[in-house]
């Protein structure tokens, strides 16, 4: 399967260009620009997003440390040194204007497709934090119903319920996918992150039972989290009152 992955390589020597679009091909990256001057780079960068920059200090037309202070100016992507300074100065400088690993010459080529897999692994890790953070951030609020996540809050009819930890995030859950309909192997799979073993669907209808007697002033004849027999649940928005 390909990679989405976009990897910018700067180098002025087209030997190492070859060498790494071949090897980071074999990794299956298949976005991949290489420039060969400063203004090359810039000029792609007006044009492109990409997740990685491997960037090498001598080129022809700028430093590369310059070059680094003008790509951090435009974007955040992740920056390896690839270069023949390998003094602890050179290192500690490009690190300390915005690289973030440094590589010297000559390199193992499976050390820079190394290099670039950890980069990326700590990229999507900051990205699913983030995005964890902001859908703790939310608030979801449905006629007389409201959800707080970061508060472990629900709030019906004004009145703040207690709840698990488990049915805040089967709330959650519902509260995010509203008119929805999921399986429970799906609702267990999505909510307790792993497949289910035999018998687990009756897991989820037990919390679904819980939940509905503080969402519901009839929880036998529910309204909120319906189930279509032998189909799955789905969660109806109360309108406003």
């Amino acid at each position: 399967m390909l990679r989405n992955e976009k990897i910018l390589m700067v180098d002025d020597e087209e030997g190492i260009l070859n060498l790494l679009e071949i090897i980071l091909k074999k990794e299956r990256f298949h976005e991949i620009y290489s420039c060969t001057t400063g203004e090359e780079v810039l000029n792609l960068l007006s044009q492109h997003t990409f997740d990685v920059i491997l960037l090498d200090i001598m080129l022809p037309d700028t430093h590369g440390f310059d070059l680094c202070h003008k790509i951090r100016s435009i974007t955040n992507t992740p920056i390896i040194f690839i270069s023949s300074c390998s003094s602890d100065f050179d290192k500690l400088t490009g690190l300390g204007i915005g690289g973030d690993d440094y590589i010297t010459k000559p390199f193992n080529p499976l050390e820079v497709v190394a290099r670039i897999h950890s980069l990326l692994r700590r990229q999507n890790l900051t990205r699913a934090m983030l995005r964890e953070n902001h859908e703790q951030s939310k608030e979801y609020r449905y006629g007389n119903l409201a959800l707080k996540p970061a508060e472990a809050r629900l709030v019906v009819d004004e009145r703040v319920i207690e709840c698990t930890a488990k049915e805040l995030e089967l709330l959650q859950f519902f509260f995010k996918n509203p008119n929805r309909l999921y399986t429970a192997t799906q609702i267990y799979q999505l909510v307790w992150g792993e497949e289910p073993n035999y018998g687990e669907e009756k897991t989820v209808a037990m919390h679904i039972s819980k939940i509905r007697k503080k969402l519901e002033s009839k929880p036998k004849s529910p309204e909120v989290i319906i189930n279509l027999k032998g189909i799955g649940y789905k969660f109806v928005p109360p309108k406003e009152r």
